[in-house]
């Protein structure tokens, strides 16, 4: 399956000019056989701590552009956004006394199925548990037969949710805001995610400058031995990559390092 990787910027807390940046990127990846289009962390937004502003509720504007976007190209399509929980969403997660949004990463698929992940670690240096809810559940979500398992930005740094999912997951899918001052550890960490645990690692960062934070990419698709397949830095740009899920498992078969863990 081809996978494509969306590095780009993000007009600050404006959704309808996101969007319309986004429609041609999404019609290229779609006109490049992908069959999965990652975009960054808060995608619509920016990464925000301004919920008031910001917050949308479960199928908002931004939900809407991801559905409309996936049905029309045929393209699944995942990216996350500032949502709120409706009164009938029935996770244990979910409190209902709580007002404050999860940083969730949404996929929409053509077929106008939705999968939802809220970010289980928001980012406290960034005062980001202030502004919003931490998620509890991982999502696995199948795409012709690969198995994702998604996380978002400060996950990466929590190697035993990787290792926790690891048997389930062929390719682990992270949407990032991950600024410029440490990217030497967001592409060190994408690297050892994807080694140590034997399965491909899409990480998907922005560029430009947002929240006075500069970023400058390092979006990457690597395979499941630590190599690099596409990756880009500094500058918009749609990464592509070929994924199989029979590496994984050959990969796990020569070096079955996942079964001989303690």
């Amino acid at each position: 399956m081809r996978i494509a990787a969306l590095q780009t910027d993000i007009v600050w807390e404006n959704p309808p000019a996101n969007f319309e940046r986004l429609r041609p990127w999404i019609r290229a990846a779609a006109g490049a056989g992908a069959r999965l289009l990652v975009l960054p962390e808060m995608f619509s937004v920016g990464f925000s701590m301004s919920t008031e502003q910001i917050s949308e509720p479960t199928g908002g504007p931004s939900t809407r552009f991801l559905l409309e976007e996936a049905a029309n190209h045929k393209i699944w399509l995942a990216g996350s956004l500032p949502e709120i929980p409706q009164n009938t969403d029935t996770l244990a997660e979910v409190d209902p006394a709580d007002t404050r949004p999860f940083n969730t990463l949404v996929v929409a698929s053509p077929d106008g199925e939705l999968y939802r992940y809220r970010k289980i670690h928001p980012f406290s240096a960034a005062r980001e548990d202030e502004h919003y809810q931490a998620g509890t559940s991982f999502t696995h979500v199948v795409i012709d037969g690969l198995r994702l398992t998604l996380f978002i930005c400060y996950d990466l740094r929590f190697a035993d949710e990787f290792w926790a999912t690891a048997h389930e997951t062929d390719v682990y899918v992270v949407v990032a805001s991950w600024p410029e001052a440490r990217r030497h550890h967001w592409v060190t960490l994408l690297a050892a995610r994807a080694i140590e645990n034997q399965a491909y690692v899409v990480g998907v960062n922005r560029v430009g400058v947002g929240g006075k934070l500069n970023y400058k990419g390092d979006s990457r698709i690597i395979d499941p031995t630590g190599e690099v397949l596409s990756a880009a830095a500094e500058k918009e740009t749609l990464l592509l990559a070929e994924v199989d899920a029979e590496v994984v498992r050959q990969a796990r078969q020569t070096f079955p390092f996942l079964r001989d863990r303690r």
